[in-house]
């Protein structure tokens, strides 16, 4: 994609006491006003670069600039009212209900204890309907399946009237059905004129909803573009160790991976997976000191 940027990426590592290059020697421009899907191995440090981005994470070296300034420079809440961040496992209070726990996306905009707006209301309703959870608003988050707690998360973020929003792993653990669910809650993110940026697991969703894509392998982008031109069967077997063949999805056209069966025809079997052994974030990572989270419960 050409255009604006939204993140620009500069010669950053970053990592954790234990293991400090996680991430190293990353140069990428992330470009705004799509969906972004960044893929990989586990243990690659995609979670970590999407930290990275979310400034919770410091980079040792490198730079990060949103829309062309320095990560760094925003203002905690300035930062807030820019960019939304969804971690993996978002903690909530207990028994809090859906309405309630969207219009927690509302904290950037109001002063401190003051009452919702009218204007704040209007954004929940409107965060509500674009993510089809008006009709279970007045529930208990405990109580909703595991795609309709994923669409009332990215609800707030919604409601958090954010330029973009960064999402970890928002389909891990759910159905395909509900992993749909949660796309097409992005893809509507997106035709409202927000970007994206995703850590996605699914190769085939990955191309069907996201118009630019990022791949890691061992802390290092190895390609970034459109999905025709990234997902391509040598990138996947070099990158996931998966001999396959990618045809074209017969619903969309976009690319699609086919995985070749696990032994090839003399009987012996393909190499082990390319995975890497250390899982992506080992440590308790050395966060910021911002006084506003981006995924505001």
């Amino acid at each position: 994609m050409t255009g604006a940027a939204l993140f620009e990426v500069r010669g950053v590592r970053v990592g954790y006491p234990r293991r400090p290059d996680v991430v190293r020697d990353v140069d990428l421009r992330l470009p705004s006003g799509g969906f972004t899907a960044v893929l990989g191995p586990n243990g690659c440090g995609k979670s970590t670069l999407l930290l990275t981005l979310a400034r919770l994470l410091r980079p040792a070296s490198g730079s990060v600039r949103l829309h062309g300034r320095e990560l760094a420079d925003y203002a905690a809440r300035d930062l807030a009212r820019t960019l939304a961040f969804l971690p993996q496992q978002p903690l909530a209070p207990d028994g809090i209900l859906v309405r309630d726990l969207v219009m927690r996306g509302r904290q950037p905009h109001r002063r401190f204890l003051a009452p919702a707006s009218a204007a704040d209301h209007r954004a929940v309703d409107a965060a509500l309907a674009a993510t089809a959870t008006e009709s279970i608003a007045d529930r208990p988050l405990t109580d909703l399946s595991g795609g309709q707690r994923q669409r009332v998360w990215i609800a707030m973020t919604l409601a958090q009237d954010t330029q973009a929003v960064l999402l970890d792993e928002p389909t891990s653990f759910l159905d395909i059905a509900h992993q749909v669910d949660v796309l097409e809650a992005c893809a509507g993110l997106v035709a409202r004129g927000r970007s994206v940026v995703a850590v996605l697991h699914d190769l085939g969703l990955a191309a069907r909803y996201a118009d630019h894509l990022v791949v890691m392998r061992a802390g290092r982008v190895v390609a970034a573009g459109a999905p025709a031109r990234v997902v391509i069967a040598e990138l996947v077997e070099d990158v996931f160790g998966l001999p396959c063949r990618v045809v074209a999805d017969p619903e969309t056209g976009t690319p699609l991976v086919v995985p070749r069966r696990p032994h090839s025809a003399s009987g012996k079997p393909f190499a082990e997976r390319a995975d890497d052994d250390s899982p992506d974030q080992p440590d308790q990572p050395d966060r910021t000191d911002d006084r506003t989270t981006h995924a505001l419960v």
